[in-house]
């Protein structure tokens, strides 16, 4: 809008008549966002490198030595329940100080300093026990399969959702008859996993690494 002298006069609020308005972008925000992340995850490609390396190592000794991994796992959870007993115990008395309620916080604290304590004197015991919570759970998984496969049309994948619940039960079967050979084999899995997700991780650091080196080289004229 113009005015007696040729001046153009903007309104208060900014808008020029008959320009309509900017909307704003609703991807701008993510696309920062993955922009920071991604330049953040270049600089540390290092990191997830060591991660890599690790988990591959890692995948290695459970194969080599299985034995020796169930115990040392055993042994990481004992030390995770006496840790947590006694912060449970340190948050009852907190809580009692408080005028709260604590008697709940207490138990549970002792409880977990027992299951350490026992843990830590029998670690086989505990492989033991999670061999045979795995083949419970094999075991009920498998039973509901074959009872949702019969409900099932045979056009509908009847056979194939009844295969894995035979396999399940099969599975189960197996950890409750001979329970340290399914420790073992759990134990493997659990190498194959490690090794698998860290060379993953490997990938993508070197992907991460050329990222970086190109962001590098060509931020590098601009500083000049």
């Amino acid at each position: 809008m113009a005015g007696r002298e040729g001046i153009d006069i903007v309104p208060a609020d900014g808008k020029q008549p008959g320009v309509p308005p900017r909307r704003a972008d609703p991807f701008n925000g993510v696309n920062s966002m993955q922009d920071s992340m991604s330049a953040a995850l270049a600089r540390n490609w290092w990191a997830i490198a060591l991660r890599g390396v690790f988990g591959i190592l890692f995948g290695l000794v459970a194969l080599a030595v299985p034995t020796a991994v169930m115990l040392s796992l055993a042994l990481l959870f004992a030390a995770y329940l006496l840790a947590d007993g006694v912060l449970a115990i340190v948050a009852s008395v907190r809580a009692a100080q408080s005028h709260e309620r604590w008697g709940l916080l207490l138990i549970e604290g002792i409880v977990d300093l027992a299951m350490g304590i026992l843990v830590l004197m029998f670690p086989a015991g505990a492989v033991l026990g999670f061999v045979l919570v795995t083949a419970a759970w094999a075991l009920v998984t498998g039973g509901l399969m074959l009872s949702t496969a019969f409900r099932l049309h045979a056009a509908h994948g009847r056979w194939w959702l009844a295969l894995g619940g035979v396999v399940s039960l099969l599975w189960g079967v197996v950890l409750i008859l001979a329970p340290l050979v399914g420790a073992l084999v759990l134990t493997w899995w659990l190498g194959f996993y490690a090794i698998a997700f860290g060379v993953v991780l490997l990938v993508l650091a070197f992907r991460l690494r050329g990222q970086h080196g190109q962001n590098g080289s060509a931020a590098a004229p601009q500083g000049i």
